[in-house]
């Protein structure tokens, strides 16, 4: 099993701004799992610890394999939630690893 991790720093500055982006990006990433089959799991959470120095909100999800998250990250539906979540970014980072 492959584990796919996105973590965000939010381009907002303030909390209001903040949580309304996560939510944003949770309800638009979560909506995708009855979409594409390749998705294993998937859980997106704001960070609550540290909240001046840590990355605001993190993705992690599972495939079967990198031909399934190639196929997830390639998937129109998931194209068009890219778009609605870069706007929303100031930062990305990612980590992809076996389970």
């Amino acid at each position: 099993m492959l584990r796919h991790i996105i973590t965000w720093k939010l381009a907002a500055e303030d909390t209001a701004a903040k949580l309304e982006s996560s939510s944003t990006i949770a309800t638009a990433l979560q909506g995708l799992v009855p979409l594409i089959p390749e998705i294993r799991s998937l859980t997106v959470a704001s960070n609550v610890v540290s909240l001046d120095t840590n990355w605001d909100l993190v993705l992690v999800a599972d495939y079967d394999d990198e031909e399934a998250l190639r196929t997830y990250i390639d998937h129109p539906e998931h194209q068009r939630v890219v778009g609605i979540i870069r706007p929303l970014v100031a930062q990305r980072a990612a980590v992809d690893f076996l389970v």
